[in-house]
């Protein structure tokens, strides 16, 4: 169950409501001064998942070490830190308003010449500069590698979180096109699936809590 709610908020980060709409600024960063190699835009964009991947992975050791260290008292951290999960699903449903993770800050890049390396670096800069954009997710994730107290698995569960992030990234630069629909209709409905998100991370609270 941890492997696949980890997984899951991965995809739920990349239909937040401040990354969704800039995809198409992303996908021109990958694509770079050609626009009709779409091979290359595929490339660029795994590079970039690999960049934010390996951030993330860092991240989750020191979750993963973090959990170590308090073994001892594991039971009231997991209390403490489903509640924490808990306000962030009523944060992202907008019930409560979390300010210090609702900010977001704006990245600047240079997309001439785009490679493969450069496409990694985007990635890492992207992991730094939108954190507080995917941060509801990525910290409900983080906080369930740290109850893990095993940093091969946390870092397994920071791989899958990634993986739901990634995946979605590199679809839409092969198929933009035809996914135009599909994300007017997330756009449209953006309230029922903050809502629907939330509820999500509320039940990471529970699962946490008590399991």
């Amino acid at each position: 169950m941890d492997y696949l709610l980890t997984f899951i908020e991965g995809i739920a980060s990349f239909i937040s409501p401040c990354l969704l709409p800039m995809l198409p600024i992303y996908i021109s960063y990958f694509i770079g001064e050609d626009n009709k190699k779409t091979s290359k835009a595929v490339i660029n964009s795994i590079g970039f998942v690999l960049g934010f991947s390996i951030v993330f992975l860092i991240l989750s050791i020191f979750a993963s070490s973090f959990g170590v260290l308090i073994s001892k008292y594991i039971r009231y951290i997991k209390i403490i830190f489903g509640i924490i999960i808990i306000l962030l699903g009523l944060n992202y449903m907008e019930i409560l308003s979390l300010k210090f993770i609702n900010k977001s800050k704006s990245m600047n890049i240079n997309s001439k010449n785009m490679n493969f390396v450069k496409s990694i670096l985007f990635g890492i800069l992207f992991s730094i500069s939108w954190t507080p954009c995917i941060g509801t997710f990525l910290s409900s994730a983080l906080l369930l590698v740290a109850k893990q107290q095993n940093i091969i698995k946390g870092i397994f569960l920071m791989l899958l979180y990634s993986i739901g992030l990634g995946i979605p990234f590199i679809v839409s630069v092969v198929l933009i096109e035809k996914l135009k629909k599909t994300f007017n209709f997330i756009k449209k409905h953006y309230n029922k699936i903050k809502v629907l998100s939330g509820l999500i991370l509320m039940y990471m609270g529970i699962y946490i809590i008590f399991f």
